[in-house]
């Protein structure tokens, strides 16, 4: 005789052979046991694939939880489902089956439940507060006393009855449902308090234990238990206590370590709420900010940096209130398109004026923090160092012997030679700080700050100086950087710009959206991207494609907002001058060239492409003044290479020279600009005479 018996745990009689039965998958027969189900309690039910596919997946793809789900499609939807789902248990109940048992999931489980041992069902509810899996050695930390073998004895018990299920090789979970039951069960015990005690203790070791494998393979442990240490950090008891101390500390770096940019921040402020001490809660602060910067949301460090400094103030800890004020200072001044609104200059000053008095200005790191912090404030203009300050800046970064506050120092100096017109030393002082990227741990917060403004600045400062191949190379290498991503708004902007001002047009365009997308998806303004959104305008106008550049163009006013006159004006007239050589209209040729000309403010570095469009514009409309365009344009050509290429054919046209003209040619050839190249070879094969 063979019998065939279905149950949730095997008879155990002679001869038994037992086959697993799994879970029906999500997306597909799972869904469609809940389409038909809900069809028939509601004719006409409609929902969407990924929210049947969601409300599947939360219930473990179990059919009878699916059945009962499926029979309140008709009175709450899909949405209303998804939001029910929170109290599983309750959702799940009034079927009107045969049985009684089957007529609400609570009392399926409730079944198994009652056939346990005291010690089973003991487990069974410890184990209810793991919402991400668990091994042995997490079985062991939640129940006391339960040894080694003990626990696989009893969790393999548990596996047999199918209230919990193996997850992979040595680790367990519990199905949501079951768990919700199990929950409940522990909540009306007294040992709850204790249980969640221990979980969260054995988050915090956990996560340490995490925190000391940074250099090794972490990662797949890490994901595995990721969830659990988020879940008993936020079921930690409210207050400052060590325990969740430590293991918010630990979450923001691990997340920050791997690479969970939008969380990290999050967990470090928490950590200061539950800082026991003053100066830990200013630790804690300060990464924070660090790691906000890594998400440019400058805005935001900043006031961190501040609440950092004030704890630190409390902790009577001199030293770090000052290089902290003043880094919040540098922020300011140096960042000011993360932020919603710029802090004004007078508190700035205010600000700097309580960190020299509250620090030892014998110290190294207090002295080189004070440094540029004077560097960034003494203009009356953001993003303009002054050039003596920051060299003295840049020899107190020096002496402290750490890179992050050298690449910091050096950017001073950069943009103050930016600031000046002189792109090539400004592009030098941008390549030595590439070098310093090595010496700089990515693993935590600190020096995120540096790593993405450096790449940022590598790439502009390339662009500022005409050398498009070492731009290209710079925004490749950000790409391959894992904290800033291939698809971050560091990595798009300085890959796109290049790629078009190189015209690869093609592949610039194939990036366009994920880099607006970057954009839009930030957490604060992005000002400075502005630049390399109107170059998406530039390529779909070198190809000819009015409405794409008409459509970038507005993107890219958006983006820089009341910020245009320092990011995008020269950038943008640029764009107008350089695509109105393609069909030049004599009527718009005057205003374009007048406004390539106009007076840029010094922060933006793109005049040199500007003036030199301008220029050839008005070659090529013959408007009376291109000679003296010509003439005033030609300071920007050894400072830009690509300047100078553009103000060589611009006057082989205007003299119609084919030697100049191939010269040109030449120029582009050498700088990797291949669009302006075939462009120049065009108007070659224009000039030369016809046999």
């Amino acid at each position: 005789m063979t019998v065939l018996a279905t149950g949730r745990e095997r008879i155990g009689v002679q001869g038994e052979r037992t086959v697993l039965v799994p879970p029906l998958p999500a997306d597909t027969d799972a869904g469609r046991l809940f389409l038909d189900r809900a069809e028939a309690a509601g004719p006409g039910f409609t929902a969407a694939r990924a929210d049947v596919a969601e409300i599947c997946r939360r219930l473990d793809g179990m059919p009878l939880a699916i059945e009962l789900a499926a029979a309140r499609g008709a009175s709450l939807g899909a949405a209303g489902l998804l939001t029910a789902l929170e109290d599983v248990l309750r959702l799940l109940s009034g079927g009107r089956g045969a049985v009684e048992r089957h007529r609400s999931l609570r009392a399926v489980i409730r079944w198994s439940h009652d056939l346990l041992t005291e010690d089973e069902r003991e487990l069974f509810e410890c184990l209810s507060v793991f919402v991400g899996g668990f091994d042995l050695a997490a079985v062991g930390a939640v129940v006391p006393g339960l040894g080694a073998g003990a626990a696989a004895d009893l969790l393999g018990r548990l596996v047999d009855k199918s209230l919990v299920v193996r997850a992979a090789e040595g680790r367990w979970r519990m199905l949501e449902t079951v768990r919700a039951f199990a929950a409940e069960r522990l909540a009306a015990g007294a040992a709850q308090g204790a249980v969640r005690e221990r979980y969260l203790r054995w988050a915090a070791g956990t996560a340490a234990e995490l925190e000391d494998r940074l250099d090794g393979d972490w990662r797949v442990r890490f994901d595995a238990v990721a969830d659990d240490l988020r879940a008993a950090l936020a079921g930690a008891p409210p207050g400052r206590a060590d325990v969740p101390h430590r293991l918010a500390r630990s979450l923001g770096h691990l997340t920050f370590a791997r690479r969970f940019l939008r969380e990290a921040p999050g967990h470090y402020r928490e950590a200061a709420r539950r800082a026991p001490t003053p100066d830990e809660a200013a630790l804690d602060l300060r990464d924070a900010a660090d790691a906000a910067h890594a998400l440019i949301e400058t805005g935001r460090a900043f006031d961190l940096l501040l609440e950092s400094a004030e704890q630190s103030r409390r902790a009577g800890d001199g030293d770090g209130e000052a290089a902290t004020l003043a880094f919040a200072v540098v922020t300011a001044e140096r960042h000011p398109s993360g932020f919603d609104a710029e802090i004004p200059h007078e508190r700035l000053r205010a600000l700097l004026a309580r960190a020299r008095a509250a620090g030892d200005l014998r110290d190294r790191v207090v002295a080189a923090h004070l440094a540029a912090a004077r560097a960034w404030s003494h203009g009356t203009e953001k993003v303009t160092p002054d050039p003596f300050l920051a060299a003295a800046a840049r020899s107190a970064a020096r002496a402290t012997g750490d890179p992050v506050l050298l690449s910091a120092a050096l950017d001073a100096s950069g943009i103050a030679a930016l600031t000046a017109g002189r792109f090539r030393e400004a592009h030098r002082i941008a390549t030595e700080r590439v070098g310093l990227l090595p010496a700089m741990p990515r693993d935590v917060p600190y020096p995120a700050p540096e790593i993405t403004d450096t790449y940022h600045m590598a790439t502009a400062c390339a662009v500022a100086a005409g050398d498009l191949r070492a731009a290209l190379s710079a925004a490749r290498l950000a790409a391959s950087d894992d904290l800033i991503g291939d698809r971050s708004p560091v990595a798009m902007a300085t890959l796109v710009q290049a790629l078009v001002l190189m015209g690869d047009l093609d592949e610039a365009l194939s990036h366009a959206d994920t880099l607006w997308e970057a954009c839009e998806d930030a957490g604060s303004p992005l000002a400075w991207t502005a630049p390399s959104v109107a170059a998406v305008a530039l390529a779909h106008g070198l190809l000819g494609d009015e409405d794409g550049l008409r459509l970038w163009r507005d993107r890219a006013e958006r983006i820089a907002g009341d910020a245009r006159s320092r990011y995008l004006a020269s950038y943008a007239a640029f764009v107008d001058a350089r695509t109105a050589l393609r069909a030049v209209r004599a009527g718009e040729a005057p205003v374009l060239v007048e406004r390539a000309f106009a007076p840029f403010p010094p922060q933006d570095w793109y005049r040199g492409y500007a003036r030199a469009a301008g220029a050839e514009l008005a070659v090529a409309a013959g408007l009376p003044d291109a000679p003296k365009r010509l003439a005033a344009a030609s300071d920007a050509a050894p400072e830009n290479a690509w300047a100078a290429a553009c103000l060589a054919r611009a006057s082989g046209l205007l003299h119609r020279d084919v030697d100049e003209l191939t010269g040109s040619a030449r120029s582009w050839e050498h700088i990797g600009a291949r669009h302006e190249h075939a462009f120049t070879l065009d108007l070659i094969e224009e000039l030369r005479p016809r046999r």
